[in-house]
């Protein structure tokens, strides 16, 4: 599974896990340092008394005298012929290193240290024999160290001294400050980041949304000040980029009477012309013009369409076309088509399917119109029975001003756009035009339009 499926989408999000990421690693840092505080304090308070002590019951006993008898009493110190400490001791590694280490610099040999943890409740029948301190001491603490030290040649030496319990008050103590500070601090970071967020998702919604010609009110400016930049900026490119297609379309508008009023004028002058052949040649001519200007004005302005959308029987609009190309004569068959209504550009879809069947009248002998519904979609399926396009070349006749020389040479006409525009008309649809040959021979155009249509 990608390290994506697992990292939130949305900037709040990731700014709330990045943040307690954060405060997680600095806590358990924390624990750490803790833990080992804790250690340090614990050898402090347990190794240093305890070598004082067993450097004066040595050098009592290397003078013959024998160990306190208040010590012996209370059980603090003891001196035994062998190590009391069986096979089941809980041995401390830290505080047997200690005080070996700490034995060696106050200069007294020692022999085997070996030490045992032993737990200590309040009913401990060995309580009854301390102190009253240190009885509260032992209780609190709840544990006891023992430590026997060889003293070669004199026997072992065994004391015992209150010790800390195991840290785990300290772990859930830690986890609750991590939970505070989960709160504390969370919560504002999710409030600012959703603050911070919301306009950058208006200014995402906005960008996509953005069609040309099309009014938009400016985007409220809110947020931090880096923000309201970005917000500021999108608003003036966004009306320099309207600008622009109005002036691009002006100039188009332009271009289209300029040329077109010469044709017109040629039209008129051609009429003059004495042979009938030269006249039909010229005229033919100046048709193609007119239509590869169509062609080229309506590529270049589809983006910025003035027809609106309306509610059109595909059905019919799909008939009526198919009809106009019988009145002309061109072999072209429509299989009955029950009614289906969707919100389209009528002009415009009425002249990709128009392109569609042109082609399968011109290069595919005739044409077959049908119309299939699917669960949210519907489609078009302009068939021929032409030799089809070949497989590695489907996508690249998409292209503007591009042909096949294979099987569509420049006698039979056409500059390479009338499948660009359709294409283009569909996609601005939402919808999608694909070409497949057919196994037997032919090729399939398929228009596929969403039944609800999104966008304006």
């Amino acid at each position: 599974m990608s390290r994506a499926a697992f990292w939130p989408a949305r900037l709040s999000s990731q700014m709330a896990l990045l943040i307690a990421i954060a405060l997680f690693v600095a806590q358990a840092i924390n624990l750490a340092l803790l833990l080992e505080g804790r250690r340090q304090l614990r050898l402090q308070q347990v190794v240093g008394p305890a070598v004082a002590r067993i450097v004066d019951a040595n050098e009592a006993i290397a003078g013959g005298k024998p160990l306190d008898a208040e010590v012996r009493r209370r059980g603090r110190m003891r001196l035994v012929p062998a190590n009391p400490l069986g096979a089941g001791a809980v041995h401390s590694a830290d505080v047997e290193a200690a005080l070996r280490a700490a034995l060696a610099e106050a200069g007294l040999p020692a022999g085997q240290i070996h030490t045992d943890i032993r737990r200590i409740s309040a009913s401990d029948p060995r309580i009854a024999r301390f102190g009253r301190a240190r009885a509260r001491r032992y209780a609190r603490f709840g544990a006891e160290l023992v430590m026997a030290v060889e003293l070669p040649g004199r026997g072992w030496l065994v004391l015992s001294a209150p010790w800390l319990r195991a840290a785990g008050w300290l772990f859930w103590q830690l986890l609750g400050q991590t939970l505070i500070l989960y709160v504390i601090v969370l919560v504002p970071v999710l409030w600012a980041a959703r603050h911070i967020s919301r306009p950058l998702q208006a200014l995402a919604g906005a960008a996509r949304d953005f069609a040309p010609g099309i009014d938009h009110a400016p985007l409220i400016e809110r947020g931090p000040q880096d923000v309201r930049a970005v917000t500021t900026a999108f608003n003036a490119l966004r009306l320099r980029v309207s600008a622009m297609l109005d002036e691009k379309d002006r100039m188009l508008g332009a271009i289209g009477h300029d040329l077109r009023t010469p044709l017109a004028a040629l039209r008129v002058r051609i009429e003059s012309v004495e042979d009938e052949a030269d006249r039909a040649r010229m005229a033919e001519t100046i048709d193609e013009m007119n239509h590869m200007l169509d062609d080229i004005l309506s590529l270049a302005r589809l983006g910025r369409p003035n027809e609106p959308l309306a509610d059109v029987d595909l059905g019919s609009l799909v008939d009526a076309v198919v009809e106009d190309f019988r009145a002309l004569g061109a072999p072209v068959d429509m299989a009955e088509a029950s009614r289906v209504t969707l919100r389209l550009r009528a002009s415009l879809m009425r002249r990709a399917i128009r392109n569609l069947i042109e082609n399968a009248v011109k290069y595919g002998e005739r044409g077959r119109v049908q119309i299939t519904e699917g669960p949210g979609s519907v489609a078009v399926v302009v068939a021929d029975d032409g030799p089809g396009i070949p497989p590695e070349r489907l996508d690249a006749v998409f292209t503007p001003f591009t042909r096949l020389e294979e099987s569509r040479n420049r006698e039979t006409g056409g500059i390479g756009l009338g499948l660009a525009l359709a294409r283009a008309i569909v996609q601005n649809a939402s919808g999608e035009l694909t070409l497949v040959n057919r196994p037997g021979g032919g090729l399939d155009a398929t228009i596929t339009l969403p039944r609800n249509r999104p966008g304006s």
